[in-house]
Parts: structure tokens; C-alpha cells; sequence
């Protein structure tokens, strides 16, 4: 499925940054297993690479596994090499560029009317709206307005309840990284990840 589509489906993909690459890996296992098939593993983590790495080998070709936190070339290149198949960015600059440049899908991180603009001209592939603590669903709907068929993701400080608000304030899609990871990527409670998980999905459903 292409990106877009996936991202219209499933609404909601997980960013795993944790301080435990073995913890990392298992955490976007049992994201998968608890049907959340877009996940974000932010190159700011433990050993990120190598979690992507071995998340690809166990998961195979078709699952959406992103590096979040690509802000270079090299970053980018390094990250396809790792197995990931999607790049988020926090903002514009040589991470989109390469990423594009490869054809992979990008979710470029976005805040002003100015940045939506120059990453739709970039071939950013969705925008990710962040931080979206700054304006909330009110900013997203305003910004809608001059941009009414963008397809935005909100990302930061995302709770089941703004989740929502957002989706129904026309976003396709949310991002959400410790409301739903919670601990799960240092250490933490897989069990309470996996019920975690299962509130999200409704709250996007």
C-alpha cells in the first residue's frame, strides 16, 4: 500500500525513541502485533539504526518502519541502508531533500503557512504539524483553510482525547510518541503498551 493510503487507514503512527535498543526492538514488535503498522523509530534513541535493522529482517518488505529525527543526508542514507522505508523530519532541509531524492516517503515536519508551502514544493510526502502543542486542533483547522487537500499529521504532546479533536479537525493522520509508548522503549511495561495501544486505535478509529 502506498503511504498516503496507509496513512488515511490506519490514522495514528507510533515514535518510538527509547534509552534501550533491545527494549526499542521489542516495543515496535509488539506495536505490530497490536495492529499499529506505522511506526517511527527517531535516530535520537539508543542504537536506532540497529533497531531498524533488525525490526526490517524480523517484519519484511511491507511494513511501514520510519527513522524519525532526520535532519541530514547522511542521515537519511544511512537510515535507508538500515532498512527503513519512510523518513520524518522535524523541519525542511537536507533530510527531505535526500529523502526525496532516494523517492522514499517523507512526513516533514512543518509549523508556518511559509513551511507548508516550501514542503509540498519539496515533495514531502505528508506534514507533520510540530509542535502541535503550539495551536492545537484550532491551528490545525486554521491552517486548513489556505490548505484544504495537504494531508497533515499532527505530532507532539498527542493524548487519545487530542487524537480525536485532531482527526476530526481534518487531520489524516496522528503522531504519538510517549502517550502511547509510555516506558515500553526503556524497560518498560509491554502489557501496558499493548492496552495502550488498543486505546489509540479506537481513539482512531
Amino acid at each position: 500500500m502506498e503511504f498516503g493510503a496507509a496513512l488515511r487507514q490506519e490514522r495514528l503512527v507510533a515514535i518510538v525513541r527509547g534509552r534501550d535498543a533491545e527494549a526499542s526492538f521489542r516495543t515496535v514488535m509488539t506495536l505490530v502485533e497490536e495492529g499499529v503498522p506505522l511506526i517511527e523509530v527517531s535516530l535520537s534513541g539508543t542504537a536506532a539504526l540497529d533497531v531498524i535493522g533488525r525490526a526490517r529482517k524480523e517484519l519484511g518488505d511491507e511494513a511501514w518502519l520510519g527513522a524519525g529525527t532526520v535532519l541530514t543526508a547522511e542521515d537519511a542514507q544511512r537510515a535507508a541502508d538500515a532498512g527503513a522505508n519512510l523518513m520524518v523530519t522535524p523541519g525542511l532541509g537536507a533530510g527531505v531533500n535526500e529523502s526525496v531524492r532516494q523517492g522514499l516517503p517523507v512526513l516533514a515536519g512543518v509549523i508556518t503557512p511559509t513551511e507548508v508551502i516550501a514542503a509540498d514544493a519539496a515533495g514531502a510526502s505528508a506534514l507533520k504539524l510540530f509542535p502541535g502543542t503550539i495551536g492545537g486542533p484550532a491551528y490545525l483547522r486554521a491552517l486548513r483553510a489556505p490548505f484544504p487537500d495537504l494531508p497533515f499529521v499532527p505530532v507532539g504532546g498527542v493524548d487519545a482525547a487530542a487524537a480525536a479533536e485532531y482527526l476530526s479537525s481534518g487531520a489524516v493522520a496522528v503522531g504519538v510518541g510517549s502517550p502511547l509508548i509510555g516506558d515500553a522503549a526503556d524497560g518498560g511495561d509491554l502489557l501496558a503498551l499493548r492496552r495502550r495501544a488498543a486505546e489509540f486505535k479506537a481513539a482512531c478509529a
